[in-house]
Formats: C-alpha cells, structure tokens, sequence
C-alpha cells in the first residue's frame, strides 16, 4: 500500500504532482548556478595566481645601455682616411656621443652628434664638418636655409642661420657655422643659441688650427 504524499506546512496540504517537479526544477537551476559562480570564482583566481608567477617568477635584466662611441677613435680613423684634421669636441662632464662617422657624398662631412649626459637637460647639437667647403654648402643640410646674419663667439665670425618652418621638420632649432680654414664647421641643433654659442667657443682653439 502506498503511503500517502507528506503535507507541505506551507501549502497545508500533499504537493501535486505538478509542483513537485517545479520545485525540484527550481531547486537543480539553483544548484547550477552556484556551481557556475564557484567555477568563476575558482579560473579567476587560477589566473590571478599565473600572472602573479609570471610577474615574480621570470627573471628581468637591467635595459642595456646605448654602446660607448668611440669619437677619439673614429676621428683618427676619419683624419688618415681624409688625410686632414677633424675637429673633436671636448666632451667634459655635459656631453656624450650619440653618433660619429664619416659621411661620403658630393661633399665628405665629419659628422658627430652629442647630447647631454644628464637626464634632465634635452635637445641636442650636431658638429659637421664639410671637407673643402664653405657656406654655400650649409643649406643642404639646413632644409635649403641660407645665412641672414653673423654674429661673433670666440674672437671668430660665426655665421646664423633662422631656421623657422625649415628647422622644424628635423627638430632644429638654431644653427652657426664659421669658415675652418678649407672646411666649413656647422653647428645645429634643438639646444639653445646660448648652449650651441658654449660649444662653438670651446671648438675655437681646434678652428684656429685649421685656419693657419
């Protein structure tokens, strides 16, 4: 004999059939959905706990520093292939070599790049020193800019060129240029006119050489 269905307290009476499996359908989604809960739960943190490896794990190195340049070197290199003298800026503690070589074309110019050692101190200027030149050689490398004006640095007229519009496509911001002996030294950059009118007076020593 069958038993009889057990009364529901909240309904007063047996459960029909119908609300049985309404029940038993709600109480299975329930289940369901916590099991989904607990599986996100669970991959996030699995995953939280790989990047954390992965972040304290793998070993890091120090970034490498940019290779020394060799200006000293390469400038006696670049004088016995020219057989003339190069003009090699005193670096000091301000300075440091980005780029020195040789640069062929119509006109051979020894080139160096220098910039400041210091973190904080932006821009830089470039030395060329055009081989059997003088000033008319300048506007191609100055975007097509002539000399407007002179000005005097070191007891030795300087050439100025106003770069405006031209100077901004290359981030140059001023540049001089002075006869040395028979070749013609530019000085151009995104420093300063007082900072490039430093550099230019230190080089006067070397010009004066070149010019007797």
């Amino acid at each position: 004999m069958n038993k009889p269905a057990p009364i529901v307290a909240e309904l007063g009476r047996p459960e029909t059939p119908e609300e049985t499996a309404a029940r038993k359908a709600a109480s299975s989604k329930a289940y369901r959905s916590s099991q989904t809960v607990r599986s996100l739960v669970a991959a996030l943190i699995a995953t939280l706990a790989i990047v954390l490896v992965i972040v304290f794990a793998v070993p890091r190195g120090e970034p490498a520093s940019a290779p020394t340049v060799d200006m000293v070197g390469i400038a006696g290199d670049v004088e016995s292939t020219m057989d003339s003298p190069v003009i090699v800026p005193d670096l000091g503690d301000f300075w440091r070599v980005n780029a020195a070589e040789l640069t062929s074309g119509a006109t051979v110019v020894w080139d160096v790049t220098l910039a400041p050692s210091a973190e904080d101190e932006r821009g830089f200027i470039r030395l060329a020193q055009a081989f059997d030149a003088d000033s008319s050689w300048a506007p191609q490398r100055l975007n097509g800019t002539a000399p407007t004006d002179t000005t005097s640095i070191g007891g030795l007229e300087w050439d100025v060129f106003e770069l405006g519009d031209a100077g901004a496509k290359q981030n140059i911001t001023h540049a001089i240029g002075t006869q040395a002996g028979d070749d013609y030294l530019l000085l151009y950059g995104s420093r300063s006119a007082d900072s490039t009118a430093e550099l230019a007076e230190s080089l006067v020593p070397q010009i004066r050489d070149l010019s007797e």
